[in-house]
C-alpha cells in the first residue's frame, strides 16, 4: 500500500504541476494555477500521515516505509527547485518569457552552482535521515528497523556525494577556453 501510495504522489505531483501551469500560462488563470501549485505539500503530508498510521497499526518497518520518508525528503528539498525549473521553461515557451538561465559553466560562479545544487540534495537527504530517525524512535526497540537504517546510510552516501561533486568543482574549477 504503501508503495502504491509512493507511485499515486509522485504521479499527482507532476499532474498538478502540469495542471497549476497549464491554468496560470496556457487559460491565464495565475491564482488558479497558483493554488494548484501550493497544494503539492499537501501529497507529502498525506504520505507522512498514512506511513505513520501503517507504522502505528503494527506493520514492520521495511524498505517501504523508508522510501516514504526518502520520498518526502526529496520533495522537500528538490520540489521547489523542480517546479521553478519547469515555471522557467513554460514561461518562455509558451508566453514569450525570458529565456531561462542556464547555468555557469566555468569558474567560480560555476563552483557556486554546484554548491547550490549539492546543498538541496544535502537537504533533502537530511529531511529523509530526520524521518527514518523519527520512524525509529515511533516504532521502539519492539519493531525490526534495520531496513530504516540502511535507507539512513544511503542518504548518508548522498550527502557524501554531493559534497565530494561540489567540492571538484571548487577545487579543480573549469577553466575558460
Amino acid at each position: 500500500m504503501i508503495v502504491g501510495l509512493v507511485i499515486a504522489c509522485e504521479v499527482a505531483f507532476w499532474v498538478l504541476l502540469a495542471a497549476g501551469l497549464a491554468f496560470r500560462y496556457a487559460l491565464r488563470m495565475p491564482r488558479t494555477g497558483l493554488a494548484l501549485l501550493l497544494c503539492e505539500p499537501l501529497l507529502e503530508v498525506v504520505l507522512f500521515v498514512v506511513t505513520a498510521i501503517d507504522l502505528r497499526n503494527g506493520a514492520q518497518p521495511d524498505w517501504r516505509h523508508g522510501l516514504a520518508a526518502v520520498y518526502i525528503g526529496f520533495t522537500v528539498g528538490l520540489g521547489h527547485s523542480t517546479v521553478t525549473w519547469a515555471d522557467a521553461r513554460v514561461a518562455h515557451r509558451f508566453t514569450g518569457g525570458p529565456p531561462p538561465k542556464k547555468p555557469p559553466r566555468h569558474g567560480t560562479a560555476r563552483a557556486v552552482h554546484e554548491w547550490k545544487v549539492a546543498g538541496r540534495w544535502i537537504l533533502a537527504c537530511v529531511v529523509a535521515l530526520a524521518l527514518l530517525q523519527a520512524a525509529v524512535w515511533y516504532v521502539g526497540s519492539a519493531g525490526h528497523t534495520g531496513s530504516l537504517r540502511q535507507w539512513q546510510l544511503r542518504m548518508l552516501w548522498l550527502i557524501g556525494i554531493n559534497v565530494i561533486i561540489a567540492g571538484s568543482y571548487t577545487l579543480f574549477p573549469k577553466r575558460e577556453r
